[in-house]
């Protein structure tokens, strides 16, 4: 079986949906309603549409699919600049210390304050592979492709990159963190604030959510634990987002407390040292591991392969990703090691 990543279609509607009913809930850039699905896709269309490389409010959607039969088996999104149609809310994370000369001690208070602070970033998410394709290093494709796809179209993401990373949802579905902090606020469980954030955005968050400080101890154990704790599903996500440079920075997502990890765009190890050649031959044995891309905006696609730089710079691939990317000789195509 051959997987490429390729730019996501209207077509890709019904696939989207399917996946996005396994997700278990906390995962608001695939949410389970046609509706919000298909405006998605549509502004997708809209974005690999945009021949302009400049950084715009743009969402770019990406699918993996079978080569050969096109069935798709797990998606990806790159948000170009959050914070422009609405608020980018996060908490920060930081600490207030206070001294008492009286009694000669110093307290240092633990501290979730709501900030804004990421705005203009560009974002990775939507990141899901469907549960029976979850070996191979899939996942990896997955991920690593959003960054070959960064690098070839750097002129649209910012100069910083935020990844979110859901947090720790209970048995029932519910949040711990959520219903520690602004849940108290807002009458609603986890569940209907997450889904109606995912369809309406978070302006509400602005309308009802305490602007004050919250104190970490004066929270419920539960929800303390919780604070920039990834969901046991997305452990592995975090060891990969920390592989290629990003870190936590003490953000958190204001829902469900999961960590949203940082990393400057250029230092991102899959952007950092992504190669641009052109091809010189197609039918490599042996060869490097990689990730190889080619095309631009909708024609984008991306798969493993191995890969051989010649002394003139020009790479030669292996036959079966050349077939899977559909390349000829003299076609570009970006590279990073596997």
């Amino acid at each position: 079986m051959s997987m490429r990543l390729r730019a996501a279609r209207l077509s890709d509607l019904e696939h989207l949906y399917e996946m996005a009913k396994l997700t278990g809930g906390g995962f608001t850039n695939l949410p389970a309603d046609r509706k919000a699905l298909s405006a998605k896709l549509e502004r997708a269309a809209q974005a690999f549409a945009n021949t302009h490389d400049t950084l715009a409010d743009e969402q770019f959607v990406l699918v993996l699919e079978d080569a050969a039969s096109g069935a798709v088996r797990g998606t990806c999104q790159l948000m170009s600049q959050v914070g422009r149609q609405w608020p980018f809310y996060s908490y920060r994370l930081n600490t207030l210390t206070q001294y008492s000369q009286e009694l000669d001690r110093t307290v240092r208070a633990e501290m979730l304050s709501l900030v804004t602070d990421l705005e203009g970033a560009s974002e990775v998410g939507g990141l899901f592979l469907h549960p029976n394709e979850r070996a191979g290093g899939l996942g990896l494709l997955l991920a690593r492709s959003r960054y070959l796809f960064i690098a070839m179209h750097r002129a649209r993401f910012a100069d910083k990159l935020i990844a979110e990373l859901r947090g720790i949802i209970d048995e029932r579905g519910g949040s711990p963190f959520w219903d520690g902090v602004a849940g108290r606020f807002f009458g609603m469980g986890f569940q209907e604030a997450d889904y109606f954030n995912a369809i309406n955005g978070n302006q509400f968050i602005a309308d009802l959510m305490p602007k004050h400080p919250v104190y970490v101890a004066m929270l419920r154990d539960e929800a303390r634990s919780a604070i920039g704790v990834p969901h046991p599903t997305g452990r592995a996500a975090m060891r990969m987002l920390e592989n290629e440079g990003f870190h936590y920075d003490g953000y958190v997502d204001i829902f469900d407390g999961g960590p949203t990890m940082v990393a400057a765009t250029d230092q991102v190890t899959s952007v950092r040292d992504s190669r641009e050649a052109t091809l010189a031959g197609m039918d490599l044995n042996e060869g490097e591991r990689a990730i190889l891309a080619t095309g631009k905006l909708e024609t984008f696609r991306a798969c493993y392969g191995a890969r051989r730089f010649a002394e003139d710079g020009r790479v030669a691939i292996d036959a079966v990703a050349a077939d899977t990317l559909d390349v000829s000789e003299g076609d570009t195509v970006w590279s990073v090691a596997r």
